[in-house]
């Protein structure tokens, strides 16, 4: 599993809508199909991407193959985005303690 990867398996509608049904809870794969209209083999190369990206796992479990999501991975995603959105910019409180803190300088007369 490769963040790059994780970012690109984000950038597809359709497997966003996958993570979001998985969301819900485990599902098989019959189950997940019936979401979206397209393809069987569309959705089967959707989930493969997203297990490729750490996003998702699976398990055969008889005839079936129940697919779940992998909260972890989301998680770091999330983290070093919040982490991108804050570069440039103090936090709140360093730019308050910084008002605060500074001296008021007299005016020339």
């Amino acid at each position: 599993m490769s963040v790059a990867n994780a970012y690109r398996a984000l950038g597809d509608p359709t497997r966003r809508g996958i993570l979001r049904l998985l969301r819900e809870g485990e599902m098989p794969a019959g189950g997940l199909a019936a979401h979206f209209e397209i393809s069987w083999p569309s959705v089967s190369r959707h989930l493969k991407v997203l297990e490729a990206a750490g996003l998702v796992s699976s398990e055969r479990r008889g005839g079936n193959i129940i697919y779940s999501l992998q909260t972890s991975v989301l998680e770091d995603i999330a983290a070093e985005v919040a982490d991108m959105a804050r570069i440039g910019r103090p936090s709140r409180s360093a730019r308050v303690g910084t008002r605060a803190g500074r001296r008021r300088e007299p005016r020339p007369a």
